[in-house]
């Protein structure tokens, strides 16, 4: 019998930090510019140039450890990192090795083993069909973002599956976006991610050979890439070979690995201290001001959802991963104490939402509807003012123009019919026009009261309650 493998997975992820200027020069950054026009004889690595530290850089990335619970260094220091790329012109990276700025910290079951600062690398442009090295017939080097500063976040391997770190890395996302430091938009690469895979017996603890897999900048891309290199593991030591430590790049286009070099280990970048640059001494003033600076963060936000305001899980993550749709929920509830959050939160993400992507996949800062006229509408339907059949109808009007909903329903006569006696007479005759549903109903078929119901809801133009109808329709089948 086959030994069951498990997957064990640690990640490494990059944030580009909306720092103003370089991490150690006073160049601007600015993604989209021409080539290399944001560049000095620091960023150039020119001879005799000496660095300096960019503070907001050291304040964002103490941000970034208090809000992922890490342990801050009282002292920490920088490191060259010894390498050759064409896109490095010095030939070395100032990182941090011994003694990271954050250490020890956790963000929901996942343990962040490190949070340090270092510089980015150039960008090398190749050109040719595929936009890759492989195939292409030159390639060039944009020094603009040579010196971007980064916040590597490096986890232990405490997950599991493509699926858990793409949840995951989204609740990592939308963390560090609440944070202001980082607009973590991946398609430009201020987020990316590697992921280190390997398998091992289940119920063992001793990790197996990883492979490494560089650059993934889309949460999907991630998800697919990890499980296709988890199966090629799995059916590669079943089949009674062995893994070998290599870097890989997963195309999304084809599903395929491919291998782009053997891996690296720590002692190969031959890491010595930065002479250059002093110790980072963190004031009591500057670990405050991180902590005070905290704003309430995605995770803690769901929780409160939830556990506070009775909206269902789904809705509740939905809504704390963007901080603008959870100013927005909030605006809706706070219309009116008579809304119920619940239900309020299942319109946003719900009908609204899907209005939004139907008329031209609206942004929700480009919308013309506010958070007070959804609140509106929510009271008039919870109220049973309108049918929510109704309530769909005076939402799609809402978000085609940014129509006021009280006026859409006192216009088109949509409010709800109120008279018992009305509603008795439309029933009895859907009955009578519709034999067939209506037999099939007295025989047991009860989902065939569904088009009975239709009826109903066609002659009053969705403006009758369908609990209601239901029950009166009930009522004369004799059910």
């Amino acid at each position: 019998m086959a030994e069951e493998l498990e997957a064990v997975i640690g990640l490494e992820i990059h944030v580009q930090l909306a720092t103003e200027t370089k991490m150690f020069c006073g160049c601007p950054l600015s993604f989209g510019d021409d080539p290399n026009i944001h560049t000095c004889p620091i960023c150039l690595a020119h001879p005799g140039v000496l660095p300096v530290p960019n503070r907001k850089a050291i304040e964002y990335a103490l941000l970034i450890g208090a809000a992922l619970d890490c342990e801050i260094a009282p002292s920490s220091i920088f490191h060259r990192k010894n390498y050759f790329y064409p896109d490095n012109p010095k030939a070395y990276q100032i990182t941090q090795f011994e003694i990271p700025i954050c250490g020890s910290g956790r963000l929901g079951d996942v343990r962040i083993n490190r949070a340090h600062l270092e510089e980015d690398a150039a960008k090398m442009v190749h050109v040719g069909e595929s936009g890759r090295i492989q195939g292409s017939d030159s390639s060039m080097v944009d020094f603009n973002r040579g010196g971007t500063p980064l916040v590597e976040i490096v986890t232990e391997p405490d997950l599991k599956s493509g699926a858990q770190v793409r949840e995951w890395g989204q609740l990592l996302r939308a963390t560090v976006k609440e944070l202001g430091v980082s607009d973590v938009n991946m398609e430009e690469g201020s987020l990316r991610c590697d992921a280190n895979v390997s398998v091992r017996p289940v119920g063992t603890s001793e990790l197996g050979t990883k492979t490494e897999m560089k650059n993934m900048n889309s949460f999907r891309f991630i998800e697919r890439g990890i499980e296709a290199e988890i199966a090629r593991q799995k059916e590669l030591i079943g089949s009674g070979g062995r893994v070998v430590q290599e870097t890989l790049h997963f195309d999304p286009s084809t599903g395929e690995l491919h291998s782009l070099r053997s891996k690296e280990e720590s002692h190969d970048y031959r890491y010595m201290p930065e002479p250059d640059l002093v110790a980072i001494v963190p004031t009591e003033a500057m670990l405050k001001a991180a902590q005070d600076a905290l704003p309430e963060l995605p995770a803690a936000r769901a929780a409160r959802y939830r556990d506070e305001l009775g909206v269902q899980d789904s809705a509740a993550l939905l809504l704390s991963f963007e901080t603008e749709w959870a100013e927005f929920f909030e605006g809706v509830i706070g219309h009116d104490p008579g809304i119920e959050p619940r239900v309020a939160a299942n319109w946003v993400t719900g009908e609204f939402a899907a209005e939004l992507r139907k008329q031209g996949d609206q942004p929700l800062a480009e919308s013309k509807v506010s958070p007070d006229q959804l609140g509106s509408l929510v009271l008039m339907v919870a109220g049973k003012r309108i049918s929510h059949s109704s309530g769909k109808s005076v939402l799609e009007a809402m978000v085609a123009d940014g129509a006021d909903p009280v006026t859409v329903v006192e216009e088109q006569g949509l409010e709800q019919i109120s008279d018992s006696g009305e509603l008795e007479t439309i029933v009895e005759a859907a009955i009578e026009n519709n034999p067939k549903p209506a037999e099939q109903v007295r025989s047991g078929n009860e989902k065939a009261i569904g088009a009975l119901v239709g009826a109903v809801m066609k002659e009053t133009k969705g403006r009758a309650d369908g609990g209601e109808v239901t029950r009166l329709l009930r009522r004369h089948l004799g059910l």
